[in-house]
């Protein structure tokens, strides 16, 4: 049976938990020499090395905070130089806080902007110069349905995954010319473990917003992997500039 991803060198930010995990599997499943980056040390040995035994691949963990640019860059290049190419990034690490307008802290606004927004600028920057060297590569951004259709709470966090957006459809067009695509996916509400979290903890009925979702339940993180696979593969390898939702149908 063909494996979309036989062999192309990925590397995955935010992979510890969560969507990122989720992306780290299916690539692996799908043959994908995995690099799976987060920044909390030590979290991913056991996993990994399961996950390659199991895939019959190559799956490694990395450390580094994506706000630390010499370190982004050591690793991105070692990685360059121990596969003589790089195929596909996917620009998954960020963070969020769910605060309302007049509770959000400039603090909190400013860190969202640099995990999410600047970090991700810098990724493309770095590894669009190592994939130019092959003429080819797919960069996956993850937005967010929040950046589509505006959420109460999340007016901050929204204005960084519309930055996701904006970015993702211009270097698409700048990055064109040297056979590099990028797409971005947005989720809907996704099962995660930072999502019961944050319903446990604020009282929120989430039966009222699974009324609001057409297909009539919540997006699991294998979705957005699935989502993130096909667009990293040579199947689609005539989009770029491209904003995925993966939202059920959503109304937010």
């Amino acid at each position: 049976m063909e494996r979309l991803l036989e062999k192309k060198v990925c590397i995955i930010t935010g992979a510890a938990q969560g969507i990122g995990h989720a992306i780290a599997e299916q690539f692996a499943a799908d043959g994908a020499i995995v690099y799976a980056c987060d920044y909390q040390q030590g979290t991913m040995e056991q996993w990994a090395a399961d996950l390659s035994l199991q895939c019959q691949t190559k799956v490694v963990p990395v450390y580094f905070d994506v706000t630390d640019a010499p370190a982004v860059k050591a690793t991105c290049m070692n990685i360059y130089k121990q596969e003589g190419k790089i195929d596909v990034l996917v620009n998954n690490a960020g963070v969020v806080y769910n605060k309302k307008l007049g509770m959000i802290v400039r603090d909190e606004t400013e860190r969202m902007f640099r995990i999410n927004v600047i970090a991700v600028i810098e990724m493309i920057q770095l590894v669009s110069r190592l994939m130019a060297r092959n003429k080819c590569g797919s960069i996956v951004n993850i937005a967010s349905v929040t950046a589509v259709l505006g959420s109460p709470g999340q007016v901050a966090y929204s204005a960084t995954k519309g930055a996701v957006i904006a970015l993702t459809k211009s270097a698409a067009k700048e990055l064109a010319p040297q056979g590099i695509r990028v797409n971005a996916v947005a989720p809907g509400i996704i099962k995660t473990e930072r999502f019961e979290e944050l319903y446990e903890a604020s009282g929120d009925k989430i039966d009222a917003r699974i009324q609001k979702i057409a297909l009539g339940r919540l997006g699991t993180p294998q979705d957005v992997a699935a989502a993130c696979s096909f667009l990293a593969s040579d199947r689609s390898s005539y989009i770029s500039g491209q904003i995925l939702g993966v939202d059920g149908c959503a109304a937010i």
